[in-house]
């Protein structure tokens, strides 16, 4: 009996002599999606990928109209991989843009967005979770129901 713990024992914890050829496969695409997200944080200035701080460029607590644009502009440019300047509601993603939602900012009716039709939905979705009407949108709106359709174009 003595025999067998000290083999199981030895086989558990022995470390394989040679590793896969997809260790290094799987190790690879790990860290290459861990890098990429990185880069996007920092590129947005630092914390989180389209964090509240992230988005807050002036780190003053709110987000302005200014920071709410860009923050769209970068995530448009970011979703348009073709380049051609126009997102249809397949490329949006069906949880960011709803369907009337892209309706009411789809001024030619073709069925997709340019970067200004989707900052014209940016903009009415930051009027909208702009409760107090001051402009800004703090951190306590932006994480409310209202300011739920604003983070869906944002993030």
């Amino acid at each position: 009996m003595m025999d067998w713990l000290a083999l199981t024992r030895y086989e558990v914890t022995r470390a394989p002599e040679r590793t896969s050829r997809r260790q290094p496969l799987i190790w690879g695409l790990l860290t290459t999606g861990w890098m990429a997200g990185c880069s996007s944080a920092l590129a947005r200035g630092g914390g989180r990928a389209a964090s509240f701080e992230a988005i807050d460029g002036d780190r003053d607590g709110t987000i302005d109209l200014d920071e709410a644009k860009r923050a769209g502009g970068l995530l448009f440019e970011q979703l348009d991989r073709h380049r051609g300047g126009k997102l249809s509601r397949a490329q949006l993603g069906r949880r960011r843009v709803t369907v009337a939602e892209l309706s009411w900012a789809d001024r030619d009716h073709d069925g997709t967005l340019t970067k200004d039709e989707y900052l014209a939905l940016v903009e009415r979705q930051f009027r909208a979770a702009d409760l107090d009407r001051d402009g800004t949108v703090s951190r306590a709106e932006f994480l409310s129901r209202s300011g739920l359709p604003l983070r869906r174009l944002l993030y």
